[in-house]
């Protein structure tokens, strides 16, 4: 077994790529589509060492399709029948190297995507729209921070009553063939939140996914078991925002592949189960000065004379970056509650922000504050609570900072009050409004000619992703449920 050195991915070149893979025979490259999914394949080295430098074709269907491979009902501008489905260009990110640990250390790149007509990034491509943002506020010296944190369900699929080569096959799909979801078994069984004994029960699994995170360079900072039957809780450690995008979604590859080898489908659907708390995606967002590193939403003096407490650690650019993510937040909903599913985890009172609010060390807010007198000066910083863990960690930070940049140009001031302690969240009221209350009501709103969405990313962007979740409202528009058989099937 060949030892492979510790490599910095940034010193990667062109050039140095033969003598990192001398002896590898094959490298594996992906990208990601709009639902934060991992599409890629493996190639020979000979072949990926000679389009390393100008990309290679990829079918641009993958921009063309939904989660399940089925063609969009309306077909976009990307990829359709008039165009043939045609190749766009993947330029493998030499700075993503890793090797997959439970695949034999293959090398790994990713790989951002390019209009072939143009030359320029593609509208939609994920890791390129989160660039495009960045790239804004590189040009006046500034660079941004990240953090993710995701809880996600995990359940034992049981084996599968078919015959023959189905025998004993642990696909969850093959067992919801003969079975209802609610049938799913969970890992442990429960409620047991920052528990030091249920991750025993499955100890082997536990640290092996801490363990390849670390490996795969998406490592976690902290790791437990959160309040729910067989839910985990992972913050994975921070960094430049596009790194993190990254690790966010490789951390989610970590996760399904090794579950599958343990016989577990890890699920980070926001609201897998009725009852019981969903499946947050909270995001950790702060601005920098891009040469000393130094955190710019922290104020250097206490400020005693600020309309609110809760602002009096936070600087100027701080408080301009949270007004715009207070304006333009009822906006960039389809990006933050993407699915059907994820309106089911934003409701009253289930520890999930349903209004437009902020408040210093406040959970139950949409936007909180973390600063001194709680954090030091350096990790002060915006957690944005609203996602789920079914977001694309790509789209959700772009539209964070997006929408803050937005405030910081326009000098924005916050035209709400800060969420009291105990103050009831649910409706809308002098506090903030109430945020969309399915995916329909919040893709109207992205879409519409004045939507915040457009002015930031531009109509490009804005008609294919909205263009994608009229998608999923169709399918779901047309979806008979079994909550809707049960209910009816003797009673009408």
């Amino acid at each position: 077994m060949p030892s492979y050195p510790d490599i910095d991915p940034s010193t990667i070149t062109v050039e140095s790529l033969p003598d990192l893979l001398k002896n590898d025979t094959a490298v594996k490259v992906a990208g990601i589509d709009v639902d934060g999914i991992l599409r890629g394949k493996l190639m020979a080295k000979s072949k990926f060492l000679s389009i390393a430098r100008e990309g290679f074709g990829f079918c641009s269907v993958i921009f063309g399709w939904d989660m399940h491979d089925q063609t969009y009902f309306r077909e976009l501008a990307i990829s359709n029948k008039e165009n043939g489905y045609r190749d766009v260009i993947a330029v493998p990110d030499l700075s993503s190297f890793r090797r997959i640990p439970w695949e034999n250390n293959v090398p790994f790149f990713l790989v951002s995507f390019y209009d072939p007509d143009t030359n320029t990034s593609l509208s939609a491509c994920p890791r390129s729209l989160l660039k495009r943002t960045v790239d804004k506020l590189a040009s006046h010296g500034y660079g941004a921070m990240a953090g993710a944190e995701y809880e996600f369900y995990q359940f034992r699929v049981p084996p599968s009553s078919h015959s023959g080569s189905e025998r004993n096959s642990s696909s969850t799909a093959t067992f919801l063939r003969d079975h209802p979801v609610s049938a799913l078994p969970p890992l442990t069984e429960g409620m047991f939140g920052y528990s030091l004994t249920r991750p025993v029960h499955n100890q082997e699994y536990y640290y092996s996914i801490f363990r390849t995170c670390r490996r795969f360079n998406c490592g976690i900072e902290g790791w437990h078991t959160e309040s729910g039957p067989g839910v985990f809780e992972a913050a994975l450690e921070f960094g430049e925002i596009t790194q993190m995008a990254d690790k966010a979604s490789l951390f989610k590859l970590v996760v399904k592949s090794l579950g599958s080898k343990f016989g577990i489908t890890p699920c980070f659907m926001a609201k897998p189960r009725e009852g019981l708390p969903g499946n947050s995606g909270h995001m950790h967002v702060s601005i920098v000065d891009k040469n000393s590193g130094k955190n710019l939403f922290f104020r250097e003096e206490k400020d005693r004379d600020c309309e609110w407490q809760d602002i009096r650690w936070l600087s100027d650019l701080g408080r301009h970056f949270l007004a715009g993510l207070l304006d333009g937040l009822p906006d960039i909903m389809p990006i933050l509650a993407p699915n059907v599913n994820s309106y089911k985890r934003l409701v009253e009172n289930f520890w999930a922000p349903v209004t437009v609010s902020w408040g210093l060390e406040h959970r139950a807010a949409s936007i909180r504050i973390i600063s001194p007198p709680t954090s030091s000066p350096k990790g002060t910083r915006f957690e944005v609570r609203v996602p789920g863990a079914d977001t694309n960690p790509h789209f959700v930070l772009a539209a964070i900072l997006a929408l803050g940049w937005r405030g910081i140009e326009r000098k924005m001031a916050i035209n709400i009050p800060p969420l009291g302690k105990g103050e009831d969240v649910g409706g809308e009221t002098d506090r903030g409004v109430r945020l969309a209350k399915s995916l329909k009501e919040a893709t109207d709103r992205f879409m519409r000619k004045e939507s915040v969405a457009r002015e930031v990313f531009g109509d490009e962007f804005v008609e294919h992703f909205g263009g994608t979740r009229q998608h999923e409202i169709r399918l779901w528009d047309e979806a008979v449920t079994d909550w809707e058989v049960r209910r009816y099937i003797e009673t009408v």
